[in-house]
């Protein structure tokens, strides 16, 4: 796990328990070998008409689209150059932040990021992990109401990261007594994944 890229996507910036679950588990790594991404920070285009234009062109582009295109590939490059994926993917509403839901939009490039054969899609980034921290106010693991980890097993594996490990932190809106154990729980799978 020596190169990592690091995607918080919290709105809540210093209030944020799934930032503050990734920077605990990110300092046990050599900061050198670390790339932060704050999607919140530095939010990211919206998929929209212009932007899924510019990511479908083919031939000349114009300088907007041609902007889009050099962010996307920025962002895949990231991804390239880290051997793991650190995502900080608190719960909204059932579901993942927009923000982060924005750089899957840019980084799931047909042609690039995943391919289609007569099998099916083949996703083309291989030999990667991903350690998602998920925090949630209530209880859903393994509950109809946890869209967030199909969905995102779901769309890594489409661009070819299959070694996904998912990190708890659920109950933070129970209580104390709840969040603290919550919190405990997700802070000892982050060390044991140190170890």
């Amino acid at each position: 796990m020596s190169r990592l890229l690091v995607l918080k996507s919290s709105i809540l910036g210093d209030y944020s328990q799934s930032n503050k679950l990734v920077d605990e588990f990110i300092n046990h790594f050599d900061q050198q070998q670390i790339v932060v991404r704050d999607l919140a920070q530095q939010p990211l285009p919206v998929l929209d008409f212009q932007v899924a234009t510019a990511l479908r062109a083919a031939g000349e582009l114009t300088a907007e689209q041609q902007a889009i295109v050099t962010l996307s590939d920025t962002l895949i490059d990231e991804i390239k150059a880290a051997d793991t994926l650190v995502i900080a993917a608190p719960m909204y509403n059932f579901t993942i932040p927009t923000q982060l839901k924005n750089w899957i939009d840019l980084i799931a490039r047909a042609g690039v990021t995943f391919t289609y054969t007569e099998q099916g899609p083949k996703g083309l980034i291989e030999g990667k992990k991903a350690v998602i921290v998920t925090t949630r106010g209530g209880i859903h693991k393994d509950a109809a109401s946890d869209i967030i980890t199909p969905y995102l097993k779901t769309v890594l594996g489409f661009v070819g990261i299959t070694e996904v490990e998912f990190v708890y932190a659920e109950a933070l809106n129970m209580g104390d007594d709840f969040a603290n154990k919550g919190l405990a729980s997700a802070s000892e799978h982050l060390a044991a994944l140190t170890a």
